[in-house]
């Protein structure tokens, strides 16, 4: 999905996610990745307006929804909801 592909900031709105504070979701095509610091790397896959995690980390899906400066995000776990979170282009 063109309109995700690029470099994003992540932060949190609500529910039990951590402060987001350094996370960032970089997107191209079909895959892509939600980056903690330097060091921590999950690769996902888009689905639309989904982002499937991939690996042992399965069961984690964002569900998106465009918002006025970005998308506003979803964070699910088994498809129940734990967290929310805006994501902003970088640029």
């Amino acid at each position: 999905m063109a309109d995700l592909d690029g470099s994003w900031s992540v932060k949190r709105t609500g529910g039990i996610l951590p402060p987001l504070f350094g996370v960032r979701k970089e997107i191209s095509g079909r895959r892509g990745e939600t980056r903690v610091g330097a060091v921590v790397s999950l690769p996902f896959d888009v689905d639309g307006l989904y982002l499937r995690y991939r690996g042992p980390f399965s069961a984690f899906v964002d569900e998106l929804r465009p918002s006025r400066d970005g998308y506003s995000g979803r964070a699910l776990f088994r498809n129940r909801e734990y967290g929310r979170f805006e994501m902003t282009r970088d640029g």
